[in-house]
């Protein structure tokens, strides 16, 4: 038999079985994702698409090795006699979607010997019949026509973990539920309260695809081959199943078969007194010695902190340059070496001491970077080029008119800036981080403007809004990690172009201050420079191109020293996982049975049993005295534990003998088995093992049930008024008010407030049934049913639908929170304030039940005063109150301009003082009673009565604890390359302040005013110095 080129569509795998062995006669197959066509002469052609449990085998066992032909398209293999031959291209997908073979066959002249087709090598593999290694390996050895897609690569990995036992789970958000992180950096993120155990494990094993962002380094991005801040993480994880063996068995039967990687370009390594590993490397999977790499602790023992879970990791690499051998290799040499897969196992808890313990339960984390493994399986040179960012990086050059593969090198660099950041924006916006100056939304800030920056240098036209116009190229894509991406993707979309748009004003604003650094000649300081950087977004290559055109040097030490420091700020916190808070949780975990919540609906008291007492050292104790602060757990309560917002009950546990616990707050643990009862023994001891009768304050629950449903009502009223894209963005619900927060981009009217308070005091007059049940996440998702922003669920959740008479529901969301029966007991909804809280998030605050009734009669005590004491109406307050605004403002303004007109007054009396060094001139004095404005003001009519040669140098105490201080130069001394803002900087770090400004003015303020004369001397050494 021998390969024909061409053959039909591949059909269904058991009718081509048959087929199969109608052909060959035999067939007893061994070979791992791979596809295989054969055809005997005068027969039609066959497909037979292989499953994994098949293989090939020869009619006739060669005498000699088997050949194996190898082109482009794959691999051909056969005997010198009898052999088989089959044809086996290096991914399934790839040719189930072909309808033909794409390269051709070997062939056979008269007479002549089997010729492989044009451009193919030759290898030689075992005698007898292929192994699916053979045949993985020298499919793997051509770079197919069509390369194995990233989503292909993600698919592959979660489908050989499932058929393994594995429990696929989805991505977690972005937003971890995690203090000691500001954003989910590892895969491993959500399973660390089970590795800490703190959470008890639903599955023995799992499997996930994470997106990631991590943002330490981010200037490397687009420098590096592999370098980002948005990425996707494969992992398989084991809690107390397999351990090393089977974890390293799997990696390596899943590299070698199903992607499937040349088993001789991979290296491994394992920490330097892990023999355990290293032998199973060896002489469990095959893998030479001289190709595994022992390597110390900083890279081959990953620890949880100084305390906690911890254990040697073994790595796998891929060598790009296996010519070069084994002698002399470094696994750290990113040109020859990449490393791909990661499993750490956690064996080992260390204690205070440092001693490792065995852990009882060992756990297994691995990670493969699906961006470093569709590098190696497509051939890029980076992991920018490949089809999970390369998309978004063409999108990019076409809105800029221009080829990628024409741009220089540095502008290649802002295409990959562009595919990379866009990815991470889209992904943080869809989980609910909006672009603002701190925390999470600094972060999405500083990634767009990025972006925009990288746009305008590779030349996107300006005024034309692109951001987004890349960012629906990572929705098209985003499906296969988060299917919540493209719901949400107008959201993303119009808040991409809203800080776009802002951000191109705050561009031009830099520009200007930019053009006054220029202005000014001499050098740009390294501190100006990081401001226009950090402040308006300018990287230090445009302010130095732009300096360069204007014959300007730029301070680059100066610039890199302050951006490290700011990088240093950035990386102590956040970019790595703490594991070691609250150690006790842990151990409450292993050693206390889980709390039952029987506290829905009016059931407030219940009898139950002390598990556990934690004291404030958080130690656990067996009994605690009057006046002690305690968390206690209990078998079974009636308090709600905050969480979805609303905050935990409070009320008292009494033991039988007359101990009391006053509960002010509670809270859940390991992963919310366990309810901690926060509070203070307030009468006797209570000990552990006592009955104790558990009640909760009546009158507080229900003032939560009333603002819990309240706020289910807001969000459905919201969603009518302002559209179906307002989402949740936060939310507090207590016993007198609530709190919620949305995304949307404007402030809301005064017509639409009073249409959601309409909308929601509507509902509630209809009585309507407020219906629990619980079902599975995906019935009540098809529902309808809307989830609470940063809530994790399970796959049973529980739904509260507010349901009318006829039927019809007016809210469903997923909720584990206590509520009303009916909407009539909410009695009445009142919105307090609607305003803003960040871009694009606004926050409504709203009281329900009896607190509407103290709000409007509070409401009406103030309207009574006002009328009273401005003698007016009701009805004509307002008119009246804006007319007594206007005449303030216009008597303000007209005090300000006296208080002008006597500073400049004031500093007349000071032109006697100027002092002459060195051909220029000085006014260096202080001056009392005067306002910072008017200080400005009079320091600049004073330079300039004075002339072009003359520095005005004022300070005034404005209290003790404030000075303000201001330097005015004329045009003489900017030749000269004297800076006014550096000049009053410099004085005011002598009375505890900062400032600075432009060339010719500049303002500062300080903290001490008995450093005045000080500072004043120093400003006059420094003129001195500086006109030498």
């Amino acid at each position: 038999f021998f390969l024909m080129s061409q053959t039909r569509r591949v059909q269904q795998s058991a009718k081509m079985a048959d087929k199969f062995k109608q052909l060959t006669g035999k067939v007893a197959a061994r070979a791992h994702n791979a596809t295989c066509w054969s055809s005997s002469l005068g027969s039609p052609a066959a497909a037979l698409p292989l499953s994994p449990s098949l293989a090939l085998a020869f009619p006739k066992r060669p005498r000699k090795p088997a050949v194996v032909e190898m082109n482009r398209g794959g691999v051909a293999v056969g005997g010198r006699k009898g052999g088989l031959f089959h044809y086996a291209t290096t991914t399934a997908a790839s040719a189930m979607r072909s309808s033909h073979l794409r390269v051709p066959a070997p062939t056979r002249p008269e007479g002549g010997k089997l010729r492989a087709p044009k451009g193919a090598t030759r290898a030689k593999v075992g005698c007898g019949s292929s192994s699916s290694a053979d045949v993985a390996t020298a499919a793997s050895a051509a770079t197919g026509e069509e390369a194995m897609s990233g989503a292909e690569i993600r698919r592959r990995f979660i489908d050989f973990y499932v058929s393994r036992g594995h429990k696929q789970l989805p991505s977690s958000s972005l937003v971890p539920d995690d203090p000691t992180v500001l954003l989910t950096i590892a895969g491993m993120l959500q399973f660390k309260p089970i590795f800490l155990g703190q959470e008890k494990k639903k599955y023995d094993c799992c499997t996930t695809t994470q997106k990631c962002v991590r943002t330490n380094d981010i200037e490397n991005v687009g420098v590096t081959a592999r370098h980002h801040t948005f990425f996707e993480m494969l992992g398989n994880f084991s809690f107390g199943d397999y351990f090393k063996k089977g974890a390293i068995r799997y990696a390596w039967e899943l590299c070698t078969t199903v992607f499937p990687l040349d088993p001789q370009r991979i290296w491994v390594s394992v920490f330097e007194d892990d023999d355990e590993s290293f032998e199973i490397w060896e002489k469990v999977v095959g893998v030479p010695r001289e190709r595994i790499v022992r390597m110390g602790e900083k890279d081959n023992f990953w620890s949880s902190g100084p305390t906690g879970p911890c254990g040697p990791c073994t790595e796998l690499y891929y060598d790009f340059k296996p010519e070069l051998g084994p002698e002399g290799a470094d696994l750290e040499d990113d040109d020859r070496f990449i490393e791909f897969y990661n499993l750490v196992f956690m064996q080992y808890n260390r204690t205070a001491s440092g001693e490792l313990e065995p852990l009882e339960a060992k756990c297994v984390d691995t990670g493969m970077g699906l961006e470093r493994m569709a590098q190696i399986l497509q051939g890029k040179p980076n992991n920018y080029e490949t089809d999970l960012i390369f998309p978004l990086i063409e999108k990019a050059c076409s809105l800029a008119g221009k080829r990628y593969s024409d741009l220089d090198e540095r502008s290649r660099q802002a295409c990959k800036v562009i595919g990379d950041h866009t990815r991470a924006v889209v992904y943080l916006i869809s989980d609910g981080v909006t672009p603002s100056n701190i925390g999470r939304g600094y972060i999405v800030r500083r990634l767009l403007r990025r972006v925009v920056l990288k746009g305008r240098l590779l030349g996107v036209p300006r005024g034309e809004t692109f951001t987004p116009e890349v960012a629906k190229i990572a929705v098209e894509m985003s499906p296969g990690c988060d299917p919540e991406v493209r719901q949400n993707e107008q959201r993303v979309l119009a808040e991409m172009a809203r800080e776009e748009q802002r951000f191109c004003k705050t561009l031009d604003r830099g520009e200007a201050i930019l053009e006054d650094l220029l202005a000014a000649g001499g050098e740009v300081s390294g501190a100006d420079a990081f401001m226009l950087y950090d402040t308006y977004g300018f990287p230090l290559e445009i302010t130095q191109e732009l300096a360069w055109e204007r014959g300007v040097a730029v301070d680059v030490a100066g610039f890199e020293t302050a951006m490290e420091e700011a990088r240093l700020l950035s990386r102590s916190a956040h970019e790595q996982v703490d594991m070691t808070l609250n150690d006790y949780e842990g151990d409450l975990a292993k050693s206390v049975q889980p709390t039952e919540f029987c506290g829905y609906g009016d059931n407030l008291r219940c009898d139950a049993t002390i598990l556990a007492i934690v004291d404030e050292g958080k130690q656990r104790v067996g009994s605690s005295g009057e006046g002690s602060k305690v968390k206690v757990v209990l078998d079974r309560t009636t308090f709600y534990a905050e969480s979805g917002g609303q905050v935990g009950d409070k009320g008292s546990l009494v033991t039988s003998s007359g101990a009391r616990i006053d509960v002010h707050d509670v809270q859940k643990a390991a992963g919310g088995l366990l309810h901690l009862h926060e509070g203070v023994v307030s009468a006797g001891t209570v000990s552990t093992g006592e009955s104790v009768s558990a009640a909760v304050d009546e009158t507080l629950r229900r003032g939560c049930n009333a603002h819990h449903t309240s706020t289910h009502l807001l969000q459905a009223a919201l969603k009518q008024v302002l559209g179906d894209d307002v989402c949740q963005a936060g939310s507090i619900v207590k016993p007198d008010s609530l709190r919620f927060d949305f995304n949307y981009p404007e402030a809301m009217t005064a017509d639409q407030v009073r249409e959601v308070e309409r909308l929601v005091n509507g509902w509630v007059a209809e009585r309507n049934e407020i219906v629990v049940e619980e079902m599975p996440i995906a019935e009540a998702k098809a529902r309808g049913a809307t989830a609470m922003f940063g809530e994790k669920y399970g796959e049973t959740v529980r739904v509260v639908d507010v349901v009318s008479g006829e039927g019809k529901s007016a809210s469903m969301e997923l909720c584990g929170g206590t509520h009303v029966e009916r909407t009539q007991e909410i009695r009445g909804l009142k919105i307090v304030s609607e305003s803003g809280i960040a871009s694009g998030i606004r926050r409504i605050e709203a009281v329900a039940g009896d607190r509407v009734m103290d709000y409007l009669g509070a409401t009406d005590d103030i309207v009574k005063t006002l009328s009273s004491q401005l003698k007016t109406k009701r009805e004509e307050i307002v008119p009246r109150i804006t007319t007594l605004m206007g005449d303030l403002r216009a008597s303000q303004a007209a005090v300000a301009k006296l208080k002008e007109e006597l500073a400049v007054a004031k500093t007349a009396a000071l032109a006697g003082k100027v002092s002459e060094v060195n051909g220029l001139k000085a006014v260096i004095e202080s001056i009392d009673d005067m306002d910072p404005k008017s200080l400005s003001v009079a320091a600049q009519q004073l330079q300039s009565s004075l002339g072009e040669d003359v520095a005005v140098v004022l300070v005034t105490k404005v209290s003790d604890k404030k000075v303000s201080l201001v330097a005015a130069f004329g045009g003489d001394l900017l030749e000269k390359e004297m800076h006014a803002g550096k000049f009053v900087s410099s004085m005011a770090e002598i009375c505890g302040g900062k400032g600075g400004g432009r060339p010719n003015l500049a303002q500062a303020g300080g903290t001490n005013a008995a450093k005045i004369e000080e500072a004043l001397e120093f400003a006059r050494a420094q003129f001195y110095e500086q006109t030498q």
